[in-house]
């Protein structure tokens, strides 16, 4: 059985994809003590136990080093009085919020440095091979006055891929061509593409990018990945009149544990919803499938809208605009209302977004606020969105469910941890590709 190395961990994503890959995962590292709860609790599941035959270390990845990592290798009861093996594949998604286009890039962020700890960790253990995972902005974020472990200082401008191949090819690894691959065309019911880098040993053999397994035309639909979590029992019925496929697997369980078998759901878990408000839940049924707020407004504001049977929202209206409900009902149901009119009635933001059931899921983040499933007016259960990255329903998120304000900066709630996880199934592809060269 291969070995491998999961840095960078979070909740499981990654490892899980490992597994169904048929990996063994030595060592493991967060930094997070929330997503180490979630993680050695699955673990636990598929036996996987602390000590015995894996390892995880919460820890910053600049306190992390090869001798530990080996230490921590060696200590375990399946190596005793046994020389430890040469690590396979080590994998990592560096964070990430620093090369995300999805809201503020900021250049300063400690945590770009952080693919540079990656390299410096592969040069202490030098594993076989390499996977580095993140989101599309690490491809063009520029740096000043870098300097790598290498000791090379790299012109100002220079992009994160170019400064990690050439830090690489200086430890002894060749890499290929980073590839941007989209989640989609594996089997995850979602549009999420990521940037993938793969290196290995100078003198091995080649490994290949993973083709894709599923067309276009077959991409796997919200519908497909969540219709059966549908709470109102007879849209449920109307929707989802029998289970498919993906909902079969995610319930009878995609990763194997020791013993080769995999876990069945036995009951649902992460199925608690968000309380909304009624002038919420009537703001989210003015949502059509597939729309965002951005797109509702231009419709209201060009074709009109009928808010009569949205009492909530039509009494929010006549308090801020001064009008009687009638009038209210009228002004929104002729077109030529005022951006500002409309603001009150939807609010100022733009990016909330009704998903599409016929379509896979957008690109699922760490704040869920702003999704609303296309069948009821509410957003998703921590449940709904690990289906729709790909995660078994027997993998159960601990922790706090959600969080706000500045807490968001060093918690790492449950919608978190579903959000920045790599997709098991996406994982699962590129680990198969490396198991091929072994």
């Amino acid at each position: 059985m291969p070995y491998a190395v999961d840095l960078f961990c979070g909740a499981g994503g990654c490892s899980e994809g490992l597994i169904q890959a048929g990996f063994h995962i030595l060592f493991s590292s967060d930094i997070s003590e929330m997503v180490e709860v979630t993680y050695k609790n699955r673990h636990e599941q598929l036996g996987l136990i602390q000590g015995k035959n894996t390892w995880f270390e919460r820890s910053d990845i600049r306190d992390l080093t090869g001798e530990t990592i080996f230490k921590c290798i060696e200590s375990l009861d399946i190596f005793k009085n046994q020389k430890i093996p040469e690590i396979d594949l080590l994998i990592g998604g560096p964070s990430c919020q620093g090369f995300s286009r999805a809201g503020r890039r900021d250049k300063s962020d400690p945590r770009n440095m952080l693919f540079g700890e990656y390299v410096r960790v592969v040069d202490e253990i030098k594993p076989k091979y390499i996977v580095l995972e993140n989101v599309e902005g690490f491809a063009d974020m520029q740096f000043m006055g870098y300097v790598g472990i290498t000791g090379i200082a790299y012109p100002d401008g220079s992009v994160t891929p170019d400064i990690l191949r050439r830090e690489l090819n200086e430890i002894g690894y060749d890499t290929l061509e980073p590839r941007i691959l989209n989640a989609a065309d594996y089997g995850v019911p979602q549009r999420r593409n990521r940037i993938i880098f793969i290196g290995y040993k100078k003198g091995l053999k080649q490994p290949q990018y993973p083709e894709p397994t599923v067309a276009p035309e077959n991409y796997v639909s919200l519908q497909e990945a969540i219709g059966d979590l549908i709470t109102d029992e007879k849209q449920r019925d109307l929707v989802n009149k029998e289970l498919s496929q993906y909902q079969i697997d995610s319930i009878n369980g995609r990763t194997p544990g020791i013993d080769g078998k995999t876990i069945p759901s036995k009951k649902k878990l992460n199925i608690e919803l968000s309380k909304q408000t009624d002038i919420v839940r009537e703001r989210f049924s003015l949502f059509e499938p597939g729309e965002t707020g951005t797109v509702l407004k231009k419709r209201i504001m060009e074709k009109g809208i009928d808010i009569s049977d949205k009492p909530a929202l039509i009494n929010l209206c006549c308090e801020k605009l001064g009008m009687n409900k009638n009038s209210v009902i009228e002004l929104f149901k002729k077109r030529g209302c005022s951006k500002e009119q409309v603001e009150i009635l939807l609010t100022k933001k733009n990016i909330r977004q009704r998903f599409s059931p016929t379509q896979p899921s957008a690109t699922v983040v760490t704040i869920a606020d702003d999704y609303i499933s296309p069948w009821e007016p509410r957003t998703f259960s921590v449940r709904e969105m690990a289906r729709c990255q790909s995660f078994d329903d027997s993998f159960e998120f601990l922790g706090k469910r959600t969080t706000g304000g500045l807490l968001r900066r060093k918690e790492i709630p449950q919608y978190t941890q579903v959000g920045n996880a790599v997709p098991p199934l996406l994982a699962k592809a590129i680990a198969l590709e490396i198991k091929k060269v072994l």
